[in-house]
């Protein structure tokens, strides 16, 4: 069992927990992933690393209320406990001086950009930050990435914050005033996907974190398939991270998207369980 040590609601149904995880919180570098289950009973979920301590057994995570085991998840306080909190996995992200560095985060994909950034900040490459968000109430870790960034800059949808566009906006204004030498970016697929297509037109080397379905975190149940320069990969041991210009886009689009139907089809008829919501049948 993991206690929750701390909880913090830092944006709209986003949350910012402390796991007392000393196995984890040892070994963990940037870029990794956990798996969490609440009870016996409980689907895996996985979620980045935002940061480690070590010297407490304290495993940041932050997660966004949006499925049904998210919901479950925000509904525990300090001090209660989760069933199954397995990790790391993945491989780490390779950290080496490149020089000039834009780090790209999108949606709740911004708490895992904090640890690379903060890595490669340390063997003194140039930080540049690109954050995006549909809206100001869903931003988050402002102030922590400034402390890292050499130069940081903000898109949302609506223009509530920083520049009325996306994430690719910025980076062609970047990218047509610096000399860039690799790319970073974690958030939503089209985002990704987006952020890829415009790199690979200006050959910049381009690296990206995949989210997509995941059970089992060992590589034995397939569901984190991905196709890389044409190859079956598995994103909870090959991965998470991968060079974008080699990702199957459409088909892990379509793949997550496939998902996503089924996800709201039983997160409906957990909130009509929990009395949340009035599920009308159509």
């Amino acid at each position: 069992m993991y206690e929750i040590v701390k909880k913090h609601e830092i944006g709209y149904s986003i949350y910012d927990y402390e796991i007392y995880a000393p196995d984890v919180a040892i070994s963990a570098k940037a870029g990794q992933f956990i798996i969490f289950r609440i009870n016996s009973m409980g689907e895996r979920i996985p979620i980045t690393i935002v940061e480690t301590k070590p010297e407490k057994g304290l495993v940041r995570i932050i997660f966004q209320k949006i499925g049904k085991s998210t919901f479950q998840l925000a509904s525990l306080n300090k001090g209660d406990y989760i069933r199954d909190f397995l990790g790391p996995l993945g491989n780490p992200t390779k950290i080496k001086k490149y020089g000039n560095v834009v780090v790209i985060g999108g949606g709740i994909g911004v708490a895992g950009i904090l640890s690379i950034v903060k890595e490669f900040k340390k063997i003194g490459n140039t930080i540049i930050i690109v954050v995006g968000a549909r809206s100001k109430n869903l931003l988050i870790l402002e102030s922590e990435l400034r402390q890292y960034s050499d130069s940081i800059f903000f898109a949302t949808n609506d223009g509530s914050y920083g520049i009325k566009g996306f994430v690719t906006d910025i980076l062609k204004d970047i990218v047509s005033k610096n000399k860039i030498d690799i790319v970073y970016a974690i958030g939503p697929v089209i985002m990704m996907k987006a952020v890829s297509e415009f790199t690979k037109k200006k050959c910049i080397k381009t690296i990206v974190s995949l989210n997509p379905i995941m059970l089992d975190g060992t590589g034995i149940c397939g569901a984190c398939r991905v196709t890389v320069a044409g190859e079956t990969k598995f994103v909870c041991v090959d991965g998470p991270e991968f060079d974008a210009h080699s990702v199957n886009w459409n088909e892990l689009y379509f793949r997550l998207e496939s998902f996503k139907y089924s996800e709201k089809i039983s997160l409906d008829r957990f909130k009509q369980h929990m009395g949340c919501v009035d599920v009308k049948k159509k």
